[in-house]
């Protein structure tokens, strides 16, 4: 489990400086979601960010009788400073997340919500100032098309790549990256140095040095 100092020093970067620290380490996909992009507060623009552990569920349709469901709403789920994730079945047209969703995630302190699927009401979201990431909108909410089913079980976004309860998520304008705790100290580790190196070539290219000798210089493969 990564240190409350090694988490905290996480959050100094971006998604892109993460997910290129996950291509370094070979972590499939480079962690990157995607597809899943920002919604709320803004569209895919700002700087806004979102960041925590995730909290799983797991969306099957309604006409699924045999899959198990929770206790209470998955709404309620939802935790102080963590980010929950959403897997709607593929290919529906319906959206599973809501104004009055976020609305009782932000009382609770949630920091953001990821939908692998569609969400509505964007802005009331905005208003809220809730981070909502997702794949699309819908103006049809969940009832009659979805339930939640499952909490706090590993999922598969695609191939190799799984979203895990507990991993960190970090979202901002430019997407969302899965954080693994055992990589974390290894991934801070690389974008600090990245940053100190791409601090040099701003100010190179900012010199007028051109930027293939630049990167040559002063990038590593």
């Amino acid at each position: 489990m990564a240190s409350a100092a090694t988490i905290q020093r996480l959050r100094a970067f971006a998604s892109c400086d993460i997910g290129d620290a996950l291509v370094k380490l070979k972590y499939p996909f480079g962690g990157f979601l995607d597809g899943i992009t920002m919604w709320s507060p803004d569209r895919r623009a700002g700087q806004a960010k979102m960041f925590g552990p995730a909290i799983t569920v797991k969306m099957v349709e309604m006409s699924d009788q045999s899959s198990p469901s929770p206790p209470r709403h998955f709404a309620d789920f939802n935790e102080q400073g963590k980010v929950m994730y959403i897997q709607q079945p593929k290919g529906l047209y319906s959206a599973c997340w809501g104004g009055l969703m976020s609305t009782r995630a932000n009382y609770l302190g949630a920091s953001g919500v990821v939908i692998d699927g569609r969400i509505r009401d964007v802005n009331e979201h905005r208003e809220l100032g809730f981070p909502v990431f997702a794949r699309d909108t819908s103006i049809l909410g969940s009832n009659t098309f979805t339930r939640a089913s499952e909490i706090d079980i590993p999922l598969q976004f695609k191939e190799d790549l799984w979203v895990n309860p507990g991993d960190y998520l970090v979202g901002d304008a430019d997407g969302v990256v899965v954080v693994p705790p055992s990589l974390m100290e290894s991934i801070v580790k690389i974008c600090e140095e990245r940053a100190e190196i791409d601090r040099k070539t701003v100010e190179a290219l900012q010199r007028g040095e051109e930027m293939g000798p630049t990167l040559k210089r002063l990038r590593k493969p």
